[in-house]
């Protein structure tokens, strides 16, 4: 865990997405170190898909971490999705003369571009053109996603998961590491987050449903296309020179029982 201290002068930062699961952590952990936080969601008068509001949410602000999301399988609706916000997010940065946007983006989506991950390599391409300076973290998937995954897919008493490695981490340590890249200087495409161990999604599914007391049979199954091939080939685990949080599954799995 960062410590609670600013290491220069307290910074202004915006968090997209900031109510989200990264992005609460995110503006705990920032706040708790001493920045001024704001907060970019639509209970704050600002619509990141169409733009408004982002000018006066933006004003005085030096960085800015987008962790904004919106859950999609179709490539063009997320396509749709991080293109609106990754446009007017860095229009309105230029605008304002902010400094720095950090973007959190998936390991492996440039192997896999389909489906939610499509919306996600168009989002990096148009940070990467951006005339704001930029840094990019790419993380794994979070512990958290198990329980999104948990019912997603049903068939009466039996619950569908995909077939997939997965090296879940920790959505408190992601945000940790983007707030450290937040209080530094653009570094570009950073080290890839990972969690410490691999997992089968399977597996980790099973154990949450236990802990949670959801009922039904949890059974995995092989999704078809590309997509589906890397979820079960490691694609969309880290490979070397990769940075590890340290809380494994089932650790964060004892603190939601």
């Amino acid at each position: 865990m960062s410590e609670p201290t600013v290491p220069g002068p307290a910074l202004k930062i915006a968090v997209a997405g900031g109510t989200g699961t990264v992005g609460r952590h995110v503006v705990e952990d920032a706040r708790r170190r001493g920045h001024e936080v704001v907060v970019l969601s639509r209970t704050s008068g600002v619509d990141l898909v169409a733009g408004t509001g982002l000018d006066e949410a933006l004003r005085g602000v030096g960085v800015v971490v987008d962790v904004s999301s919106q859950a999609s399988r179709r490539s063009e609706e997320s396509r749709r999705f991080f293109g609106s916000v990754t446009r007017n997010l860095l229009a309105a940065e230029e605008r304002a003369g902010a400094g720095h946007h950090v973007a959190l983006s998936i390991v492996g989506i440039d192997r896999a571009p389909h489906g939610y991950y499509a919306g996600k390599v168009l989002q990096e391409e148009l940070v990467r053109r951006s005339r704001v300076p930029w840094t990019i973290l790419r993380a794994t998937q979070f512990h958290e996603f198990a329980g999104q995954v948990h019912g997603a897919i049903s068939v009466g008493p039996l619950v569908l998961v995909p077939r997939m490695v997965s090296e879940p981490v920790a959505a408190a340590e992601v945000a940790a590491r983007l707030v450290d890249l937040a209080e530094g200087a653009p570094a570009g495409r950073v080290a890839d987050l990972g969690g410490p161990r691999r997992e089968r999604m399977v597996d980790m599914v099973r154990a949450w449903a236990r802990a949670t007391g959801r009922p039904g049979r949890v059974v995995g199954v092989p999704l078809p296309g590309a997509l589906g091939r890397a979820m079960r080939d490691g694609t969309l685990v880290t490979g070397p020179g990769a940075d590890h949080g340290s809380t494994t599954f089932a650790a964060w799995l004892q603190q939601v029982r």
